[in-house]
């Protein structure tokens, strides 16, 4: 099975919430959330891949924070390494370069979206992040 390394951002700000992604119809998993980011290419480290991948596909530079959760998901013909980080600095407003919407969802409807399986455990993390008070 192939294996692919990739990195996503939890994009948050405390008036507007998480920025969610909506794969676009010619991408895999169309019409799945996902948190935006991308593959790590050769050479690259999480953190210069992510930096990439969101200027890329956002539009904008950010300032990569702490490691969120890292996991493998096992899709049908490949295998996804996937790391997540919070990022809460950007330089300017988000825009959808690659994927079909981009919403600003608050904690309480993270849930409501449909995501992508590989997602769902930084979904998960992100909710108990509330249980504990670390979200500000």
């Amino acid at each position: 099975m192939k294996e692919i390394e990739v990195v996503a951002a939890v994009i948050y700000e405390r008036e507007r919430g998480f920025l969610c992604a909506l794969r676009g119809p010619k991408m895999s998993l169309a019409g799945l959330w996902e948190f935006p980011g991308g593959k790590v290419e050769p050479g690259e480290d999480h953190k210069q891949a992510l930096k990439r991948e969101i200027k890329e596909e956002l539009g904008c530079v950010i300032d990569v924070g702490e490691p969120i959760v890292s996991i493998t998901h096992d899709y049908e013909d490949v295998r996804v390494r996937l790391h997540t980080y919070w990022v809460t600095q950007f330089d300017r407003a988000p825009i959808a370069k690659e994927h079909e919407q981009l919403d600003w969802v608050s904690l309480d409807n993270l849930l409501k979206l449909d995501w992508a399986p590989a997602d769902i455990p930084t979904v998960q993390k992100v909710l108990a992040s509330k249980q504990h008070n670390s979200l500000s």
